[in-house]
């Protein structure tokens, strides 16, 4: 079953357990994943690409938490946070901030940087090859940051 599927099949099971949160994100989803497929003069999209339109509507909400919270907006707070939750199911297992910093020490290794802020560019662009769809990339900047500090 491919992602896509998988997408309509847990909307038609939100819809009929009722559960608005699941299903109203699981249809922006699917919308953001039509749209982009219309925009692309019908391409279809394999699950790799599917998987990068998720992870783009995660981040987008992720960023919005900040400025809810700045804001005092506790209730769209906590709507975005559900909304976050029900789609990371459908990303691969997110790497931690460990895992992340055993690929970074590898990759600097095998490019021969040992440290300094000029080589933070090369490293984060040589990292985000290796962990595309399932490190976000702030993370991997922290980390790299961190190393190279």
């Amino acid at each position: 079953m491919t992602l896509k599927e998988r997408l309509t099949e847990d909307f038609k099971e939100a819809m009929k357990a009722k559960d608005e949160v699941r299903k109203n994100t699981i249809n922006l989803a699917r919308a953001a994943i039509k749209q982009y497929e219309v925009d692309n003069r019908g391409t279809e999209l394999d699950d790799e690409g599917v998987t990068g339109i998720i992870a783009k509507q995660v981040k987008m909400r992720k960023d919005a938490l900040a400025d809810f919270e700045k804001a005092g907006r506790t209730d769209l707070l906590d709507a975005y946070k559900a909304e976050i939750e029900v789609l990371m199911a459908y990303l691969p297992k997110q790497l931690t901030a460990d895992e992340i910093l055993e690929v970074v020490k590898e990759t600097a290794a095998a490019m021969g940087i040992e440290g300094g802020k000029q080589n933070m560019g090369k490293l984060i662009g040589a990292v985000m090859g290796k962990v595309k769809g399932v490190a976000d990339g702030g993370e991997v900047k922290k980390v790299v940051e961190a190393f190279l500090s």
